[in-house]
């Protein structure tokens, strides 16, 4: 059964934690306690990833899920002569969206200083082109909440090129069950699979096959998955679906990708997760994404020699001010457990 309260109060807690692409450690962290209390062994691969094998009745098959905990991000290309930081992205942001966000600056040794991403034309009183300057990543900086004056003050309290910038997620959940964020991509599927292994759990429920789930830590650079465990032969990446032009998704139903940018999923893969939805009378769509790619299409150019396929929550405005509602979760919940049980 699904636990609206416990799921959201998971992912609120998850959406706090910074973890740009390649700053992943303090929420994986975080997830494996989580895992590890709910009562499953983890381990950790080289690049960061974390496992949890779930025995299933057929212990011949394995079965993997995947969600990614990485989010986007920025870092600091250089240091300005007013002291101010220029700036490097971190997968993909929609950069207009950044100007006037506040942001931490974390430093190799941890020391976290906070600022603000601004244009380089800030202000409508002094810069004519205030508002019709571009907000792409060579027109924005980050004005530090430090009493610096030049490069030199700047580098004398720790930050260098290379230090990460984590901007705020600005995490609302509303009374009629929006979660307004950034980052729903992907946490919010990385809070479906948390309260999957918890069902499991509680509810004594034994999958049909072995199942590997994966949180994956570069996924929003591409090659999250691109390594997987041998023994899996079958892939589901729990990822965000995508809502606009062309695509019948809305921020209440679970998504079923049947191609993206890298290709079409798996056919009969995608076929069953469709009548699972279908017998399960969920609010479902089934939609083609030009413009994406996923764990599961990571491991296929990675050449894995699996069937693969893609479902998520649907969410609105990606890569910028995402949301998304809590029946998105639920049915791509119920879906994850249809899937999982047959």
């Amino acid at each position: 059964m699904f636990k609206r309260d416990g799921t959201i109060s998971f992912l609120t807690k998850l959406l706090s934690i910074n973890s740009p692409t390649g700053y992943t450690n303090n929420a994986v962290s975080f997830l494996r306690e989580t895992i590890e209390d709910i009562g499953y062994e983890t381990l950790t691969t080289p690049k960061g990833n974390l496992i949890v094998q779930v025995d299933g009745e057929n212990a011949e098959v394995t079965r993997g899920l995947s969600a990614h905990v990485d989010t986007l991000g920025l870092m600091v290309r250089s240091i300005n002569s007013d002291g101010t930081l220029s700036l490097t992205k971190l997968g993909g942001p929609l950069t207009p969206t950044l100007d006037g966000e506040y942001c931490d600056i974390i430093t190799r040794d941890d020391k976290v200083y906070t600022g603000t991403i601004l244009s380089k034309s800030p202000s409508i009183h002094v810069f004519k082109d205030a508002s019709t300057k571009e907000r792409d990543i060579d027109s924005l900086i980050v004005k530090l909440d430090e009493r610096v004056e030049n490069k030199e003050d700047v580098q004398n309290i720790g930050i260098q090129n290379g230090d990460i910038v984590a901007y705020d997620p600005k995490v609302v959940v509303t009374d009629s069950g929006f979660i307004k964020s950034r980052f729903l991509d992907d946490k919010a599927s990385v809070a479906v699979l948390v309260s999957i292994l918890k069902m499991m759990k509680q509810e004594n429920i034994v999958p049909s096959t072995n199942l590997k789930f994966i949180f994956s830590t570069y996924e929003e650079v591409g090659h999250g998955a691109a390594w997987i465990p041998e023994d899996i032969t079958e892939l589901l990446a729990v990822d965000m679906g995508c809502i606009g032009l062309d695509l019948e998704c809305m921020e209440y139903d679970v998504s079923i990708c049947a191609k993206d940018s890298s290709g079409p999923y798996d056919y009969d893969m995608t076929t069953k997760l469709i009548n699972f939805a279908k017998e399960k009378e969920l609010s479902y769509a089934v939609d083609i994404y030009p413009m994406y790619g996923s764990d599961a299409s990571a491991a296929l150019g990675g050449g894995a020699n699996i069937k693969a396929a893609l479902i998520g929550p649907g969410v609105a405005s990606s890569h910028g001010m995402e949301r998304t509602h809590i029946d998105a979760l639920e049915n791509t919940f119920e879906l994850v457990s249809e899937y999982i049980q047959n």
